[in-house]
């Protein structure tokens, strides 16, 4: 039996969630009263309870937002990297200042678990550290030319204004993988967050904003948060102002925003939807399968674009790791997020909940046995959706395996043969994160393969969820094909120039060819 919190009396904030936003707003020396007012209203999904109305932004307003980042843009690519760097510095010493009521801020709004609000928090002050490092390290190109006397370089520029669009599940670490890489690039940005998380947006904005307005060399709306609905969204995505558009959410969204970019000849960095699986390999250490495909299945309760949705077990260990996997699952303890032995927390809203039943509908259809997946009801909290994670034995990769659910569902599969599971793995429309468990060097090597997952993210030994600082993060197929941050793609957020010198007394064309003339 699971081991279930219903009540919410331990949360460590007093009074209503609601009081506890203001506190926590006091705490970082920021204020909402500019911020508040009738059109967006905010709910915690911790209990359903409003925590606060704020005023929003329109398709109206945002002609004057990108005009003002067009202006801070021309000063600020002015100022040399390791300046901008330093800027960045400054914005992860604030963060990490105030990592704990961040992190409380989080959770409260988005329904994470503490640990994991912690670790997003932990995620933002990294990248920072990154960026600043990176600020050194802009590198171009020296090209050997063919024509004596002549120098070929390579140098990369700022590009211009980002629009960041963000989701509901990671409110602060992916602002911070784009925003923290472009703003040392040189680009200004703005940030259009989810109207799930925008208190989240607005702490973390802000934060931003005073270590501009406290560093010489920032220009004024060097960075803005558009509070606003998906017309907002649509304006970025639309608007020549706009140089990158950086957009993580969902296949139909990032199909909208791709297409009305590239009909401009913008840039877009796409990080859309996954539908990850981990192989569990006869070899594998089984504990550590166990750990990894639960925290991998269950955590901020399968809303992660690299949650763990399918696993693809040897016929010979199948009934055993399920077995375990249920037992292992009935352990986990849900309730209220703030309290910091929870395991899994609440859905983001009844919306997520509905949808994760009509998907479990939809596997019974299929041939599928479910255990768990239904609503756990939580005294004082109604409108609050928490739900025992669901396990379903499905008999093939039918229809609804092959969609995502973002939800904590995970569908069980099996295999024969390592040709057969890499099949299966591959076989979906997402191309985001995958797995295998083993102990077989050969097949370890070969996942990792040409041959092998045809995802952007392949690990071996570890679940499909957490990314690492540094390397490069995002998929293939309808995941999009963006790299938001890490390894090299800082390019996305520059322009390149290559540039020919010739120091010679002479004017030789390439490839050889001629053109004579007489001149005086």
């Amino acid at each position: 039996m699971n081991a279930i919190d219903t009540s919410l009396s331990s949360q460590s904030a007093p009074g209503t969630l609601a009081d506890a936003v203001t506190d926590i707003f006091g705490e970082l020396g920021l204020s909402l009263t500019g911020d508040l007012g009738a059109g967006l209203d905010v709910f915690s999904p911790i209990d359903g309870s409003t925590l606060a109305s704020l005023k929003m932004h329109r398709a109206a307003d945002m002609d004057a937002m990108v005009a003002q980042a067009e202006v801070a843009f021309a000063a600020w690519k002015q100022v040399p990297a390791p300046h901008r760097g330093e800027l960045v510095r400054r914005y992860g010493q604030l963060v990490r200042e105030h990592k704990e009521a961040l992190s409380r801020l989080l959770t409260i709004e988005n329904g994470k678990i503490l640990t994991e609000a912690r670790g997003e928090v932990q995620e933002v002050i990294d990248i920072c550290e990154y960026a600043v490092g990176l600020s050194r390290q802009l590198f171009g190109l020296t090209i050997a030319s063919e024509r004596a006397e002549h120098r070929l370089t390579e140098y990369w520029h700022p590009l211009g204004p980002l629009g960041l669009i963000s989701a509901f599940n990671f409110p602060a670490a992916v602002w911070a993988w784009g925003t923290s890489v472009a703003l040392v690039c040189g680009d200004s940005a703005i940030w259009k967050p989810s109207e799930k998380t925008p208190l989240t947006a607005l702490a973390f904005g802000k934060l931003l904003q005073q270590a501009a307005a406290d560093y010489e060399f920032a220009p004024e709306h060097l960075v803005q948060v558009a509070i606003g609905a998906a017309e907002c969204g649509g304006v970025i995505a639309d608007h020549p102002g706009i140089a990158i558009v950086s957009a993580t959410g969902s296949v139909r969204m990032g199909q909208d925003v791709g297409v009305r970019v590239q009909r401009r000849f913008g840039r877009a960095v796409l990080e859309l939807g996954g539908n990850n699986a981990a192989i569990i390999a006869p070899s594998a250490d089984i504990g550590l399968a166990l750990r990894g495909t639960v925290f991998a299945a269950t955590g901020t309760c399968g809303q992660r674009c690299t949650t763990l949705r399918r696993l693809i077990v040897h016929d010979s260990i199948r009934a055993d790791f399920v077995k375990r996997l249920i037992a292992t699952a009935d352990s986990l303890r849900i309730g209220s997020p703030l309290v910091d032995d929870t395991h899994v927390g609440p859905l983001i809203d009844k919306a997520a909940f509905d949808a994760m039943q009509r998907a479990l509908d939809q596997a019974r259809a299929e041939g599928g046995t479910v255990h768990g997946g239904e609503r756990i009801e939580i005294a004082g909290s109604p409108d609050a959706y928490y739900v025992r994670p669901a396990i379903v034995e499905m008999p093939a990769q039918s229809t609804i395996v092959r969609e995502e659910t973002f939800a904590p569902i995970l569908y069980v599969l099996s295999y024969s043969t390592l040709d057969e599971a890499i099949a299966l793995q591959n076989g979906v429309p997402q191309g985001l994160s995958s797995c295998i468990f083993t102990n077989d060097v050969r097949e370890a090597e070969r996942f990792q393969s040409a041959e092998g997952s045809d995802c952007g993210i392949v690990n071996v030994n570890i679940g499909t969820s957490g990314a690492e600082i540094g390397g490069a993060f995002g998929g293939e197929k309808v995941t999009g094909g963006g790299r938001v941050s890490g390894s090299d793609s800082w390019k996305n957020y520059m322009r390149r120039v290559t540039a020919t010198v010739n120091y010679s007394t002479s004017l030789p064309l390439a490839q050889g060819v001629k053109f004579d003339l007489d001149i005086d």
